[in-house]
């Protein structure tokens, strides 16, 4: 899959075969032209229409279209929107990805999707929004699933068209390294989460590898600050190049006063805090979406907290489900 800008000539025109290219994907969408009354008959779309419909587009201040090729194969079009109109949003905006009918069900439009949002992230933009027709629900559910959520509903500012506006934040994906904590029993050592990008949600201590950070250093910054005794655990990180770190339990040398995780009812495992056998290694993988230290405040501004884990579902886990105008 190729993306490119669309290229005029030196007379600002379309040259003659892409225009031809591009009519007929226009053509193919005969029930789109219908639904959004973008021209006069659906039935009969015109390469001088397009033409004019595509320089409308072009005037917009930092508007871009982008053409979509497979195998030499004019695919789709996309047309994106640097700002919108509106000066108090901040967010970019994807006005029209149209694929030609028949290669629709091809994988093209999630590929040309995801290939704009990048484009976006690259250029530093945190979030992308666009807006689907209220009548429109192929092209709602087509979004929902790329992680789009609706965030308002409002009429396009072209015909009053009612429409849903969706967006969806453009997280950067990093390396992240996180380490297991098992007991005897087959109970899970598992850290409670909050932050502004993911929400509540428990996972294995680690997290995102912050710049200059190696795998073995990240579990490390995980464990809370707390006094020597049974309910310290203290990361020992392997030497320069290695890919792994281990944890090893504090010697039981006096009585703790803090407060275990609960176990859930029904549960034979006891709590994990602190481990009592060395854990697994932790080894690098992709995600992070930001960290929440326990013994630290989170970027909600409320303290993360451990948890036990058995029976494979966390006690008091908050379920979450994988999520033009």
């Amino acid at each position: 899959m190729i993306l490119e800008p669309l290229a005029l000539t030196a007379d600002h025109d379309l040259p003659a075969p892409l225009l031809t290219e591009l009519t007929a994907l226009y053509a193919s969408n005969r029930a789109f032209h219908a639904l959004s009354g973008d021209f006069p008959d659906p039935d009969d779309v015109r390469s001088e229409q397009v033409a004019a419909a595509l320089a409308d587009e072009l005037a917009q201040p930092g508007a871009e279209v982008l053409l979509a090729r497979s195998e030499g194969r004019l695919v789709a079009v996309v047309i994106t929107l640097a700002h919108h109109p509106d000066p108090a949003d901040p967010d970019p905006w994807i006005g029209l990805l149209m694929v030609d009918a028949a290669e629709q069900g091809k994988g093209h439009g999630s590929r040309v999707a995801t290939a704009v949002e990048e484009r976006f992230r690259a250029a530093g933009r945190r979030a992308v929004r666009l807006a689907v027709l209220d009548d429109n629900p192929g092209a709602l559910a087509f979004w929902t699933a790329l992680g789009y959520e609706v965030v308002d509903h409002r009429p396009d500012h072209a015909l009053g068209r009612p429409c849903a506006v969706l967006r969806k934040v453009l997280r950067t994906p990093r390396q992240a390294a996180r380490v297991a904590v098992v007991d005897p029993d087959g109970a899970v050592l598992l850290f409670r989460y909050d932050n502004v990008e993911v929400g509540v949600h428990w996972a294995l201590p680690g997290g995102g590898l912050e710049p200059g950070e190696t795998p073995a250093r990240a579990p490390c910054g995980n464990w809370p600050r707390r006094p020597a005794g049974p309910t310290c655990c203290r990361a020992r990180c392997c030497a320069p190049g290695s890919t792994t770190s281990r944890t090893r339990a504090c010697p039981s040398t006096s009585t703790s006063t803090s407060t275990s995780p609960t176990v859930r009812a029904g549960s034979r495992a006891a709590p994990v805090w602190p481990p009592r056998t060395p854990p697994t290694a932790s080894s690098p993988g992709a995600g992070g979406a930001g960290r929440s230290w326990p013994g630290s405040r989170s970027r909600s501004g409320r303290p993360a907290s451990p948890g036990c884990w058995t029976s494979g579902r966390a006690e008091g886990a908050v379920d979450r489900p994988g999520r033009e105008v």
